[in-house]
């Protein structure tokens, strides 16, 4: 499939739902407490996305039954919302979320550490850190006539030199009208290759880093990817337009 670029009203019509996403993103970080189930997260989020006008992106998309991602410690991404996963202090738990407003898709990610920094560990702390730097960095390779597998090298590069490595088995990806467009985003790769980076075109870039090896594995559930390891993962993403004048973060 060809690689959808937008138009300058299209462009404004995803800076506004990622607007309403951050929102929304904002209003659960602030929730994050011990004692709060996944599944109170995702009751606020629904209430939220409707009180803004938006309807929640990732509910009916292949069948996925919640409008957020809620994924703890050793889940890497797409752990189900529940009243019985109830939050501990020094979990990390990592809140995807996606928004369609006005027919354009916005989708991004956080990952929150429970009790705050100080209570998960010198590791586990520098675990966010690294993998919300290597989202700036990647976001920074989003430049007009790079190419895709910039963006990738730069995630694996920054983070491997910091001991972590990077999930290979899922990517970032365009996004648009459609909640998952081409190209798709690796986390890894090497530079100058990958398709050519145009003016118009919208990603989703999204470093999934684990402390231990970068193997995942899927649950039981069907949906769930846990590290193979064990050991903790984080997640951080953002919907990203490429302009003339560099990258601009529609999910800001």
């Amino acid at each position: 499939m060809p690689i959808i670029c937008k138009s300058q009203q299209e462009l404004e019509k995803m800076r506004r739902s990622g607007r309403i996403l951050r929102q929304v993103l904002d209003s659960l970080r602030d929730m994050v407490a011990p004692g709060i189930s996944t599944m109170d997260l995702e009751n606020a989020a629904v209430a939220k996305i409707s009180e803004l006008g938006g309807k929640a992106a990732f509910k009916g998309q292949y069948d996925y039954p919640c409008a957020l991602c809620t994924s703890v410690n050793s889940e890497v991404v797409h752990g189900i919302p529940s009243k019985k996963r109830v939050l501990k202090a020094g979990d990390i738990v990592s809140i995807d979320c996606g928004i369609i407003y006005d027919g354009y898709y916005s989708d991004s990610a956080i990952t929150v550490p429970v009790g705050g920094v100080e209570a998960v560990g010198a590791d586990v702390a520098r675990l966010l850190e690294v993998t919300r730097k290597a989202l700036d960095l990647a976001i920074e390779q989003a430049r007009l006539d790079n190419r895709v597998g910039d963006i990738g090298a730069t995630v694996q590069e920054y983070v491997e030199a910091n001991g972590f490595s990077v999930v290979r088995d899922l990517t970032g990806h365009g996004i648009g009208r459609k909640l998952h467009e081409d190209a798709q985003v690796p986390n890894y790769g090497s530079r100058g290759s990958g398709p050519r980076l145009r003016e118009g075109m919208t990603l989703a870039i999204e470093p999934m880093v684990n402390i231990g090896k970068a193997n995942v594995k899927t649950l039981d559930d069907g949906w769930t990817q846990v590290t193979e390891d064990g050991s903790f993962s984080a997640h951080f993403e953002h919907s990203i337009a490429i302009t003339k004048d560099g990258p601009v973060i529609l999910t800001a």
